[in-house]
């Protein structure tokens, strides 16, 4: 209810149109009170990552597959370099691998190296076909900043 002001002489009254900032500053000193108490006993959340181990043996062959800028996909094994489509992918490197000889392909790796302007869904892709194909050994190579 807004306040009534009344003049000495009783002509009329008039209200006062001005808001009372006192209980607005009262409730905005609480928060702040209630925040910096509540601030410090706030623990940031802490992210688990995965960590990398060394292999217990290095692989006997590693097989590179490289994608350039535009999806064209390559086969670089220890002896040839060769250009490859994606559908033919999974058995050029199971040849590359030595077969059916599970001992070498076990202890063979597949590593896959793209531009950096390659879209992360090529990538994607030529991980999928090596994992549909039961290929077990598949990392992605990256270029550290100095």
């Amino acid at each position: 209810m807004p306040a009534v002001a009344s003049r000495g002489h009783g002509r009329g009254r008039r209200t006062i149109n001005e808001i009372n900032m006192v209980p607005f500053i009262d409730v905005m000193l609480v928060l702040l009170i209630i925040f910096m108490v509540t601030a410090p006993l706030i623990t940031p959340s802490l992210i688990d990552l995965p960590s990398v181990g060394k292999a217990a043996r290095q692989p006997d062959q590693v097989i590179q597959i490289t994608v350039s800028k535009d999806d064209a996909l390559e086969l670089k094994t220890s002896d040839q370099t060769a250009p490859i489509s994606l559908k033919d992918l999974a058995a050029a490197v199971k040849r590359a691998q030595g077969g059916k000889d599970s001992a070498a392909a076990a202890n063979s790796a597949v590593v896959i190296s793209a531009d950096k302007n390659v879209k992360y869904e090529s990538v994607v892709r030529v991980m999928d076909t090596l994992q549909r194909a039961g290929i077990q050994r598949v990392g992605l190579s990256v270029q550290l900043a100095n």
